[in-house]
């Protein structure tokens, strides 16, 4: 039987009993991650709540539920059925988790904090590139892992793991995303091949089967060259996966699975930070098949590392006893 434990906060000088599980506590990511991760699975009225505190910059101690369903436009029972979504006993607790953020946020360095305003523009100073960098990264993966589809994910990765041979397509800056993506995968021992030139990436998908795997990879998803390849693909019987920016992409009608990384775009900055959340998707594709048969992947990794090694220069164990040696 787990433990519990009550613990005493103040709030608006009031005490506030909390009734909470210990490993649970243990177990939970910050408020902001939470809701990120469950945004998908939120109906409509509570995804209004979620939107509007991922947004809320004003003051938690002055927040009570009532304000919070007027501003959020939703009701009071909406704002319960919510905490209970996040996995919380109620509005105090949600409060709460708020209060103990609000502090770590208070005490972090204040020189690289993230703006409210993402955009770069002329007018701007070359002192404040790197809190703009990193706060349209940090909101770039928030957005990221709201717009997964758990189901297209794990069904990526079952395809994956079950083909043949795959195959990677994709132009000009999703070229990186590509390259990092059969690098992984071959690592893994799984056959996997791309090609930069699009004659030989359409002679390649004409010769597909219902064995193979074609993932097209565009931000945008209107790139001409991959989705003329995709639509081969799909034509020839190959199982298709997109991964994308925006659930109704033009790609996404010659996939049989979507992966939709984004909805937001950031003028000048997609080019940077569109390669920012494919990275991030591959490594979840990565992680997916590394877990879904641990011990026959492990073994892979293994083989793949020793022949790595072999192309390295010898460590001076000396100057390298405390390091890890990194492949790449």
């Amino acid at each position: 039987m787990k433990e519990k434990s009550t613990l005493k906060r103040a709030i608006n000088n009031k005490p506030v009993e909390i009734l909470h599980d210990r490993e649970r506590k243990k177990e939970m990511n910050t408020l902001e991650f939470e809701m990120s991760k469950k945004y998908r699975k939120l109906r409509p009225s509570e995804k209004k709540v979620a939107d509007y505190l991922l947004a809320y910059k004003g003051d938690v101690n002055k927040l009570t539920i009532t304000g919070l369903a007027e501003a959020a436009g939703v009701s009071q029972p909406t704002i319960i059925r919510f905490t209970k979504a996040m996995g919380l006993d109620g509005f105090k607790e949600l409060k709460w988790m708020m209060l103990q953020e609000a502090l770590k946020n208070k005490g972090s360095s204040q020189d690289l904090n993230p703006l409210n305003h993402f955009n770069i523009s002329e007018e701007d100073e070359l002192i404040q590139i790197p809190s703009k960098v990193i706060a349209i990264t940090m909101k770039s993966m928030q957005d990221t892992l709201k717009s997964i589809s758990v189901p297209a994910y794990t069904e990526a990765v079952s395809a994956i793991v079950r083909a043949r041979n795959v195959f990677v397509f994709g132009v000009e800056n999703s070229k990186s995303t590509v390259n990092d993506l059969v690098t992984k995968l071959l690592y893994l021992g799984i056959h996997c091949i791309s090609y930069d030139d699009c004659y030989l990436q359409s002679i390649c998908a004409s010769h597909l089967t219902a064995e193979d795997v074609a993932i097209g990879i565009s931000y945008s998803g209107y790139s001409k060259d991959t989705i003329d390849v995709m639509k081969i693909a799909k034509k020839s019987g190959a199982t298709t996966i997109a991964l994308t920016n925006c659930e109704d992409s033009a790609i996404n009608q010659f996939a049989q699975i979507v992966l939709s990384i984004n909805q937001e775009q950031y003028m000048y900055g997609d080019a940077i930070f569109s390669r920012t959340s494919q990275i991030v998707m591959v490594d979840m594709i990565y992680s997916g098949i590394l877990v879904s048969d641990y011990k026959k992947y492990t073994k892979k990794m293994d083989l793949s590392s020793q022949v790595i090694s072999e192309r390295a220069y010898p460590l001076d164990e000396d100057k390298c006893r405390k390091s890890t040696f990194i492949k790449g």
